[in-house]
Order: structure tokens, then C-alpha cells, then sequence
């Protein structure tokens, strides 16, 4: 098993544990199997062309992970969407990480990962993105960009605002 196979594997099983800890605190009465069902559009993958993602299940398993951390979810924001994909696309077209625009209250990069699934478990994942998906904002967009010749092939943006 390749280590990008291997990374990928380790974070969708700890993506369940999320997933069922979310479940729990956010649906009360729910049995188990809903508990820890995936949305199909966070698993969908987005290594093809005319993939699209579903930016409001993006952003509620984000704010189901903010619930385990008592924080107020996060409103998605049509213009965030709109940066974060712009932001997407020029990372996915230079290979290079876009700088974080001053008026955002955060950022979050990725590269590499096929689902939203993979790319949100390796943010909670690492210290360092885990602590800024907890970050004090009221807004996010989320994007994600496809180019088949880059280094990567995906690049996930995730922005926070106020």
C-alpha cells in the first residue's frame, strides 16, 4: 500500500470516529448507523472533470466537528465560496499555496486528497489546521480545484470569516 493510499485509509477510519462523535452530541435519538453514515457528497470524488462539490455538507461536517468543541456552527457564505475557489484555482494552476487575504480570519489548505472525507480528516488530523478549524468566525466557503497535469491534481481551499 502506497503511503498517499495508506494516509488516505487512516483518515477516513478516523473519520468515522468524528463522524459518530458528531452524530451523538448533534442528533440525540439517532441509531447508530445513522450516527456514523457518511454523506455521499463529502465521499464523492473529485479527481475528475465537472466534479462538483457540495460546499453546505462540507461546511456542516465541519460544523459537527465545532459542536464537539462547543463552538457556534458556521454560516456558509456564497462570496467565501467564491474566494475559496478563486484561491483553489490558482493553487491547482501554479502548484504554489496561495497567501491568506487579509479580511479572512483563516485559512485551510490541501493538496492531494480525492474526497472532502480524506481532505477534512487530515486538516482535524494536524495540530496546527485543527486548531484553525476552530478559529472564531461566523462565515466559510470551501472550494476545490482539478488540474489532471499538476503535482497534486486537487487542491482544497477552505476559508473563515466574519
Amino acid at each position: 500500500m502506497s503511503h498517499r493510499a495508506f494516509r488516505a485509509a487512516a483518515a477516513v477510519l478516523s473519520l468515522g470516529a468524528v463522524v459518530a462523535i458528531a452524530g451523538c452530541s448533534s442528533f440525540g435519538g439517532s441509531t447508530p448507523s445513522s450516527a456514523t453514515a457518511l454523506a455521499p457528497a463529502l465521499s464523492a470524488r473529485m479527481d475528475q472533470p465537472n466534479a462538483v462539490l457540495d460546499s453546505q455538507q462540507a461546511i456542516g461536517l465541519i460544523n459537527a466537528y465545532r459542536a464537539t468543541n462547543n463552538l457556534p456552527p458556521l454560516v456558509a457564505d456564497a462570496g467565501l465560496n467564491g474566494t475559496a475557489q478563486a484561491l483553489a484555482s490558482q493553487y491547482a494552476q501554479t502548484n504554489v499555496a496561495p497567501t491568506k487575504p487579509q479580511a479572512l480570519a483563516q485559512m485551510k489548505l490541501s493538496a492531494g486528497y480525492a474526497t472532502f472525507a480524506e481532505t477534512f480528516s487530515g486538516w482535524r488530523n494536524n495540530p496546527a489546521d485543527a486548531v484553525g478549524l476552530l478559529a472564531s468566525a461566523s462565515k466559510a466557503g470551501v472550494a476545490v480545484a482539478f488540474n489532471p497535469s499538476s503535482s497534486y491534481g486537487i487542491y482544497w481551499v477552505l476559508v473563515l470569516g466574519n
